[in-house]
């Protein structure tokens, strides 16, 4: 992981793409226990024109180096399935702007803030998500103030209401 966090922190100093942030389950590791996941979500910002996000020089930045997107359109960077996510407008955008400073494996990288994450697991509502909210739960409290109010702002109280009833 290690490694493939130094590729990733490159693409963001030589421009390729903007801030990024580790979400998902990997980004919920940061916070409670390991969960069974696939790959590793990088929601950043790319580089657009108008309304259209070009991913070309993302992949060609990725194929110079020798990586390249497989079937299910991760990109394997040294061992690891990456998948590159632009943030939608609303809480994934606003997961990234205020994702925290964290270290993994001795590389500085970012991850979203765990009531971001929880929150974004109820918005998504996958039988998954719903899960690892549990599991999230189980192993560390959020800040209940901080994640009342990104539930309520993105209309998301009632959903959370309904999942942890």
């Amino acid at each position: 992981m290690d490694k493939t966090l130094q590729v990733i922190n490159g693409l963001e100093k030589d421009g390729i793409i903007g801030k990024y942030a580790i979400g998902g389950a990997i980004g919920a590791m940061f916070y409670s226990e390991p969960a069974a996941t696939y790959d590793l979500d990088i929601f950043c910002f790319l580089p657009q024109t108008g309304l259209l996000i070009d991913l070309g020089p993302l992949y060609k930045a990725l194929a110079d180096k020798g990586y390249y997107p497989n079937e299910e359109e991760q990109i394997v960077i040294e061992g690891i399935p990456v998948q590159f996510l632009v943030p939608s407008p609303g809480l994934a955008e606003e997961a990234l702007e205020q994702a925290v400073d964290r270290s993994a494996f001795g590389v500085p990288t970012r991850v979203f803030t765990y009531e971001h994450l929880l929150a974004i697991m109820a918005e998504t509502g996958r039988g998954k998500d719903i899960g690892r909210i549990s599991q999230c739960l189980e192993s560390r409290k959020p800040d209940e103030g901080r994640l009342k109010d990104i539930l309520t702002r993105h209309n998301l109280l009632g959903k959370w209401s309904k999942i942890n009833s």
